[in-house]
């Protein structure tokens, strides 16, 4: 049981560290784009919504004030990935230490009652 959940752990860092490798590139990729100064690249900028206005009665349609693009949504999935990792790391120092004392006390009592059979053996 307890190798079944190592494998789990090593699979889940795994994959937290190759997303965290793999945003990062593109992150890298589209600020290398975003950052170009010519007027063919498509800056992330806000905009007025495009279409028809909105029909009587309704407001007009405005972007979300707290959104800040895809490369702001990329590096929060970084920040969590990073996050999940950190504690997953966390979670498996945990178990490991229940488990090596799990193994001491059963250990012990397996050596005390080893005893309490000899000696009453010796009794007999």
């Amino acid at each position: 049981d307890r190798e079944k959940e190592n494998k789990e752990f090593q699979m889940t860092v795994a994959d937290q560290r190759e997303t965290q490798k793999l945003l990062a590139a593109a992150l890298q990729v589209l600020s290398e784009f975003y950052g170009k100064k010519s007027g063919a690249a498509l800056a992330q900028r806000r905009q007025d919504p495009a279409g028809p206005p909105p029909p009587p009665g309704f407001e007009s349609y405005k972007k979300n004030a707290a959104s800040g693009g895809v490369m702001s949504l990329l590096q929060q999935i970084i920040s969590d990935a990073k996050a999940m990792e950190t504690e997953t790391i966390r979670s498996e120092e945990d178990a490991q230490k229940a488990y090596e004392d799990f193994v001491k006390e059963t250990n012990a009592s397996i050596e005390a009652k080893s005893k309490e059979i000899v000696n009453k053996s010796e009794l007999k």
